[in-house]
């Protein structure tokens, strides 16, 4: 399987993470975990659908995957080829005017944020291309044709630092007070721009900082008071929830 991660050009990179050519020659059946952004995916070659507890539901071949609160699970079919584009936290409201948080836990097509006729005329460009350089410069130059003059709301910037900084460990109302600002206000507005309530933001961000930490030496008992979970109980439930998998089993299939 390719995964090669690429960098968006300057102007985007304050919104945009980094992009990711993925190529799979053969049938496959994979999980994606919560990431702390929204993702779009270019379909160029082959098709994807989503497994769900109900069934199968095939992808749009451009769609956004809004963040989410559990694993999702994705079967290729053969030869498949997809631009997937990684938003920075505060990145996906600076291109599409619909709130980040309605797009929470949800797949939709891109013809449904963006113009329909310029997303078919990137699909169009990236089936004819022939090399990843050629689709990355297609890709980048959609966004920057999308770039909107929207004012960047700090204080939600520095609550995702505060967040990042404590590991995703920090007390909402903590956060609140250290902010000074009322909760209401400050959960609709952390909602819109980053795409989900800041306890699940925080969720996630302490997930990832778990997962980054399996690759160590550490045992999973310091992991889990290391990362401030109140006992290895409650542990297990939510990395289970994020995965699939208990911590145990995640690490020995990681082998």
């Amino acid at each position: 399987m390719k995964f090669e991660q690429h960098l968006p050009s300057e102007l985007l990179r304050n919104y945009i993470s980094h992009y990711i050519i993925a190529e799979n020659i053969t049938p496959q059946i994979y999980k994606v975990f919560p990431s702390q952004g929204l993702v779009i995916g270019f379909q160029y070659l082959g098709k994807l659908i989503k497994i769900t507890p109900n069934g199968s539901i095939p992808l749009h071949s451009s769609g956004v995957t809004g963040i989410t609160d559990s694993f999702l699970e994705f079967q290729n079919a053969e030869n498949t080829g997809t631009v997937l584009v990684y938003f920075t936290e505060i990145g996906f409201t600076h291109f599409c005017s619909t709130p980040a948080h309605e797009l929470f836990n949800q797949s939709v097509g891109l013809e449904l944020l963006f113009d329909r006729r310029q997303v078919e005329e990137l699909e169009e460009k990236l089936s004819n291309c022939f090399a990843d350089s050629q689709r990355i410069r297609h890709v980048d130059q959609f966004f920057k044709n999308q770039l909107k003059q929207v004012v960047t709301d700090r204080l939600i910037v520095e609550a995702v630092r505060q967040i990042y900084a404590s590991k995703g460990a920090i007390r909402i109302q903590e956060l609140i007070q250290h902010l000074g600002i009322s909760q209401s206000p400050f959960e609709k507005r952390f909602r819109k721009m980053v795409g989900t309530s800041p306890k699940k933001f925080a969720s996630i961000v302490r997930f990832n900082t778990v997962l980054n930490s399996l690759d160590s030496e550490k045992s999973l008992t310091d992991i889990c008071f290391e990362n401030h979970f109140f006992d290895q109980a409650h542990f297990i439930k939510d990395f289970k929830r994020f995965t699939g998998d208990t911590p145990e089993q995640f690490k020995n299939n990681s082998k």
